[in-house]
């Protein structure tokens, strides 16, 4: 009897008397600067005087008390009482003999008296949806296998270096065919690794840019509406999983970007929203504190707890999983303060203006905080207005970001290429006008997701014309933006010519590569992603104008572009004249910049990619006759919709 009180009264002092946060934890939370927050809040499994068990901590400083829940105490909401440490208002509780694997939540009792089941926001993992709860888990034991891409990672350039992303939804990618007891069919991060690596590395790809990871209860949200910030989403497995997944495709050589969402969350009451029964991470003020359009809350930047805890969670999946990159979505509604909302419903900052200054400073604060303490690592801001100095840095009053989504350059490529080609010579400056500003941030183009969305058409459906035009356009499109400064990225199934609109509930359309057009497109664009490997004119002047000349940017009645990207050294050049008519001109004759020889790498008239099969010269000498206000210059048989490239 005196034994069991005695063993009794030990569990009771390991639950309540053992305090893993320490002052200095408190101080460095409260300046905000706490970077490896996620060690300590949380679910922790840990030995604590020889007894196995579980350490949770929770901030809810304005809770009357907190307790854990789970199966191990049968959702007793008054079985593990947590106890508070000052100044903080954190929660802290050892409970031995639970495991890796159990379930759990925090009941939090408001100080109105009410009680509301809330998962942790530093969770780990989350169970599948439709249930909720946080899951113990530990991360720390997977052995990395990618030390040589780590290193190779350290040293990359975003402005001078390769980047051409493969935009991902992993749930509608490919699927396994729906059955009784796979309602879902979702691939496993393994194996999904496999096909995707398999498929990046034959086209091209330099890195993928994966959506919807972080966990998140509603499918339809694509990933934007997260309830699980550190929880890799359990709808494809565990974190061991997805760390798996990550180290694969660094051993073959793949970058990953994650999108990222420190804009706003859900009201799911289970969540973030009203955490201890305040407005804990979201402001206070609903001018300020949610999206109307959204229906969502929005993080307060005011608070250093809120950005500790956002700024934390991007070092986590950086450097914990050895995620490469950022893309940090809805910038824009971060930047202002009357985004989305009408007079009245918004207020001013201290100047009077519509600048949130708190989120600036957050974007200077992260940013800054991630390149000092990951070289190579990108961090890629969805801004999609006129923001100055996005991507300059802090000290210059820029926001530190390395890339730039260039919304600008999208929207009047799209609008260019769904016109009757008739009416392109009246819109030509659509193509040429993104030059006018391509210096003014390091930017991306990019083609996403939200362009094939929402009645806006697939990428081969917006395209003019019948059936064989629509593929030649979508060709001549793609050259000319691979050979356009920036990095790039293409959504899945933009590259073999999706019919669909893209929607998360099934798979892509693979069966279409039976089909000969969608194969001769995805030839073309596996064509051009491997010249752009091959080519350091193609990217590592992406950033400077030096390396960019229109050869004739004027020639809007015949609808053709001609232009050359140099390389650092100018030794590598490449020379692309892009036709947007369904007109030939077997009379073309281009101006260039340099009488040595030009060989042909590309013809979108090889038989490869449903052209002719015309056999065409591999080597054109300029001659000296004056084209495009240049004195040399090389004559070629230009195919309707026809593409060129020439390497000199």
């Amino acid at each position: 009897m005196q034994d069991n009180k005695q063993k009794k009264n030990k569990k009771q002092s390991n639950e309540s008397a053992y305090s893993f946060i320490t002052e200095f934890d408190q101080y460095l939370f409260g300046q905000g600067t706490h970077y490896d927050l996620y060690n300590k809040l949380g679910a922790h499994p840990m030995t604590i005087e020889g007894q196995k068990g579980v350490f949770f901590a929770v901030w809810a400083p304005n809770a009357r008390k907190v307790s854990v829940v789970g199966n191990f105490n049968r959702w007793d909401r008054e079985a593990h009482l947590m106890k508070r440490t000052e100044p903080m208002g954190i929660y802290e509780l050892f409970i031995p003999d639970l495991s890796e694997g159990e379930i759990y939540k925090y009941c939090v009792t408001t100080k109105q008296g009410n009680e509301v089941l809330k998962t942790d926001p530093y969770a780990f993992q989350m169970e599948k949806r439709p249930n909720n709860a946080s899951v113990v888990t530990d991360i720390s034991d997977f052995k990395w296998g990618d030390k040589k891409w780590m290193e190779h990672r350290s040293k990359f350039d975003v402005r001078k270096d390769p980047m051409f992303v493969y935009e991902v939804h992993p749930g509608s990618w490919k699927k396994h065919p729906i059955t009784d007891e796979d309602e879902d069919g979702y691939y496993n991060y393994r194996e999904l690794a496999v096909e995707l690596a398999k498929y990046v590395q034959e086209m091209g790809y330099t890195h993928v840019e994966l959506m919807g990871i972080a966990e998140h209860p509603f499918d339809g949200s694509w990933g934007y509406q997260v309830t699980g910030y550190f929880a890799p989403t359990s709808r494809h497995g565990s974190a061991q999983d997805f760390q798996y997944f990550v180290n694969y495709l660094h051993e073959h050589k793949i970058g990953i970007i994650l999108d990222w969402v420190p804009a706003h969350f859900p009201r799911d009451a289970f969540g973030l929203a009203e955490f201890d029964g305040t407005c804990l991470y979201e402001y206070a003020d609903t001018r300020k504190g949610e999206h109307p359009d959204w229906g969502t809350k929005v993080f307060d930047y005011g608070k250093t707890e809120v950005k500790n805890f956002l700024i934390c969670n991007a070092l986590y999946w950086i450097e914990k999983y050895h995620i490469d990159g950022l893309r940090v979505d809805a910038v824009a509604s971060m930047l202002y303060l009357d985004y989305g909302r009408r007079d009245g419903e918004w207020v001013a900052n201290m100047y009077g203006g519509n600048e949130n200054l708190e989120a600036i400073e957050f974007f200077k604060h992260l940013n800054t905080v991630v390149e000092g303490r990951n070289p190579g690592a990108v961090m890629i801001a969805e801004e999609s207005t006129a923001w100055p100095k996005v991507t300059d840095k802090a000290e210059y009053g820029g926001l530190n970001f390395s890339l730039k989504w260039n919304m600008g350059w999208m929207h009047d490529f799209l609008e260019y290429m769904k016109l009757d080609p008739y009416f392109r010579k009246y819109n030509h400056n659509k193509m040429t006008f993104a030059m006018m500003y391509a210096y003014a941030e390091n930017y991306m183009l990019v083609l996403s997701h939200d362009e094939v969305v929402h009645l806006k058409c697939s990428m081969l459906e917006k395209m003019p014309g019948l059936y064989d035009d629509k593929f030649r356009n979508l060709m001549v499109g793609y050259a000319f933006m691979t050979g356009h400064p920036g990095k790039k990225l293409l959504f899945m199934g933009q590259d073999f010519g999706q019919h669909q609109e893209w929607s998360e509930a099934r798979e892509l359309d693979w069966f279409l590569l039976e089909k000969d057009r969608n194969r001769q497109l995805q030839n073309f664009v596996r064509a051009l992603l491997h010249i752009y490997r091959k080519n350091k004119c193609l990217y590592e002047y992406d950033c400077y104008p030096e390396g960019f000349e229109w050869i004739n940017a004027n020639d809007g009645d015949r609808s053709i572009f001609s232009f050359t990207r140099h390389s650092e050294n100018g030794k590598n050049n490449l020379l692309f004249v892009c036709n947007f008519t369904p007109v030939a001109r077997p009379d073309y004759r281009v101006g260039t910049t340099c009488r040595r020889k030009h060989t042909l790498i590309l013809n979108s008239d090889a038989a490869e990619f449903g052209g002719s099969g015309q056999k065409r010269p591999e080597i054109y000498k300029p001659v000296k006759k004056a084209c495009d206000d240049r004195k040399y210059s090389i004559a070629y048989d230009l195919p309707a919709y026809g593409v060129a490239i020439f390497k000199y």
